[in-house]
C-alpha cells in the first residue's frame, strides 16, 4: 500500500546516501503512530543485509553512535542537531528460561521482512515502512486492527513474552483499543507468569498507562478481561462493591473508577499538565475509592435502605500506598497521590481562609489545584448524571487563589533567623517556637513578620 510518512530531513538524507542501507525500513510505534495521525519522538530503522559491525561502521561517518543495545542488535546514532536514531538488525529470540528476560538472542541479516516482523507483540506495532517506495508492509493485518481499534498479537510467540500483557494494557488505554478474543484467551494461560517481571518493567507500563492513556477505563478492561486483575487485589475489590444508586446510578466501584479515570483523561488540565503531574493525578483517580470495599455498609436512612461507605477515604490511604509500592511507583509520586486519596471528600460551601491554609498543608507535596481537577473528575464519573463542577471546588478554588495557596501551602512567615537575630539561642525550644508560630499563621493570628514577632513575644515556649 502507498502511504507517505514525513520522516526528518537528516534520516532521510541517511538512508537515501547510503548505499548499504538500501534495505531499511521503518518500524514499531513510527509507524502505528503515523497511521493514527499522532506525533512520534522515536523512529525506529530495522536494516536487512548487514551484520552488526558493518552496520555500526555504516552509520559512524553520520554522527555519534552508541552501543548500549549491542546485546540486542541496536545501535543508536546521534546526527548534528542532536536527534537520535535507533537502528537495529533482524533477530531470532529463543525462548530458553523464565521471565522477560530469559531469552538467547541470534543476529540473521538474512531473516526475510514477515519473520522480523512476526517476532513483535502486537498487530499495530508489527506495521513495517519503505520509505524509498513509500510503501506500507502489512503482514498481519495490523493496518486492519488499527482502523478497528482492536488489540491482537501477531503469532503465537507472544506468549513467550509476559511483559506484553501489561505492555497490552497501557497500549489499550493510550489508543483505545480493546483486545481481540483470541489474543485475551492466550493472556488468560499467561496469568501465573506475572511473577517472572522485573519490578522496573511493571513501573514502566503503569506509568505510559497512567501518563498517556486517553481511555483508561480501557486498560483496566483489558485487565480484566484476560484475568490479570488477579494481580492487583484492591481493584479487584472494587468489582461488584455496591454503590447507593441515587448518587451513583453508573454502577459498582470499578465502574465509578473507570469513569472517573476516563474523564480526568478528557480534561484539558490533565492533558496540558507535564508528565510527572499527569502520572500522579492518574494513579490517584485509580486509587481513591480503594477504602469502599472495606467501609461500604448498607443502612436506614429517610425512610428507605442507602448504601454508605463513611471513612473510606482514610481507609483507602493504606491500600494504595501498598499497591503503588508493589507498583514500584516512586515515593515522589506516592508522596502526592496519597493526600490527594485521604482529602477527596472534603467538602463545604463556605470555605474558611484557615480551613483552605490547612488543607493546603495537608495536601504537600501536592496541592489544592490538583485536588479540584480530582474532585472534578469524581464528580464527572457517575454516568448518565451529567459532568459538572462541584460548588465545593468552585469555592475551595476561589479561597485557595486568594489567599495564593492554591499551588502549596503558606511559606513561614518566621524563620530561624528572625529568632537568632533577637536573641535565641540553637535549641529544641526554638524549633518550638517556630512550629506553634507556623500553627498560629495558619489560623490567621498574624499575616506579617511584625505581628509574628509580636505573637510570639506574648507567649511562653516551654
Amino acid at each position: 500500500m502507498a502511504l507517505e510518512i514525513k520522516i526528518p530531513s537528516a534520516l532521510d538524507q541517511i538512508l537515501r546516501e547510503t548505499p548499504t542501507l538500501s534495505e531499511s525500513f521503518l518500524v514499531g510505534g513510527c509507524v502505528r503512530d503515523a497511521l493514527l495521525g499522532l506525533p512520534s519522538k522515536d523512529i525506529d530503522i530495522e536494516v536487512f543485509g548487514l551484520s552488526y559491525d558493518e552496520l555500526l561502521n555504516t552509520l559512524k561517518k553520520w554522527g555519534r553512535t552508541d552501543l548500549v543495545g549491542r546485546s540486542f542488535g541496536v545501535v543508536k546514532l546521534t546526527v548534528e542537531n542532536g536527534h537520535t536514531y535507533d537502528f537495529t538488525i533482524p533477530r531470532r529470540d529463543s525462548k530458553v528460561g523464565d521471565g522477560h528476560k530469559g531469552f538467547a538472542i541470534e543476529f540473521d541479516p538474512s531473516l526475510t521482512l514477515q519473520e522480523a516482523a512476526s517476532r513483535r507483540d502486537f498487530t499495530i506495532n508489527s506495521l513495517m515502512y519503505d520509505p524509498r517506495r513509500c510503501e506500507l508492509l502489512d503482514f498481519f493485518g495490523g493496518e486492519a486492527d488499527l482502523h478497528n481499534r482492536i488489540l491482537r498479537h501477531t503469532s503465537p510467540a507472544f506468549s513467550e513474552d509476559p511483559l506484553r500483557v501489561l505492555r497490552g494494557m497501557q497500549f489499550a488505554g493510550r489508543f483505545d483499543f480493546v483486545g481481540a478474543p483470541e489474543t485475551l484467551s492466550l493472556c488468560r494461560t499467561m496469568v501465573d507468569s506475572y511473577s517472572e517481571l522485573p519490578l522496573e518493567r511493571i513501573e514502566w507500563e503503569w506509568v505510559k498507562w497512567a501518563a498517556k492513556s486517553t481511555k483508561p477505563s480501557r486498560g483496566l478492561q483489558w485487565l480484566r478481561d484476560t484475568g490479570w486483575m488477579i494481580h492487583y487485589p484492591e481493584l479487584t475489590a472494587l468489582t461488584n462493591t455496591p454503590q447507593d444508586a441515587e448518587w451513583h446510578p453508573e454502577g459498582d466501584v470499578f465502574t465509578h473508577t473507570s469513569h472517573c479515570c476516563d474523564a480526568l483523561a478528557s480534561m484539558r488540565d490533565w492533558q496540558d499538565a507535564p508528565e510527572k503531574d499527569r502520572v500522579a493525578y492518574m494513579l490517584a483517580m485509580l486509587t481513591h475509592d480503594f477504602g469502599k470495599p472495606t467501609t461500604t455498609v448498607e443502612v436506614w436512612q429517610k425512610g428507605r435502605q442507602r448504601i454508605t461507605s463513611p471513612g473510606h477515604e482514610s481507609a483507602g490511604v493504606r491500600l494504595a500506598a501498598s499497591f503503588l509500592e508493589r507498583l514500584h511507583i516512586p515515593q515522589a509520586v506516592r508522596d502526592r497521590v496519597l493526600p490527594l486519596v485521604a482529602n477527596h471528600m472534603v467538602t463545604g460551601d463556605h470555605w474558611s481562609d484557615k480551613a483552605v491554609r490547612r488543607l493546603a498543608r495537608r495536601l504537600n507535596p501536592e496541592n489544592i489545584d490538583g485536588l479540584c481537577l480530582i474532585m472534578t473528575a469524581d464528580a464527572a464519573g457517575r454516568p448518565p448524571l451529567p459532568p459538572h463542577l462541584p460548588k465545593t471546588v468552585v469555592e475551595l478554588r476561589r479561597t485557595a487563589q486568594k489567599l495564593a495557596v492554591h499551588r502549596g501551602p503558606p511559606e513561614p512567615i518566621l524563620l530561624g533567623r528572625h529568632l537568632l537575630e533577637d536573641g535565641w539561642t540553637p535549641s529544641p525550644q526554638l524549633g518550638r517556637a517556630l512550629q506553634l508560630a507556623y500553627e498560629a499563621q495558619l489560623e490567621g493570628d498574624f499575616d506579617n513578620l511584625e505581628g509574628a514577632k509580636q505573637w510570639i513575644s506574648h507567649r511562653k515556649i516551654l
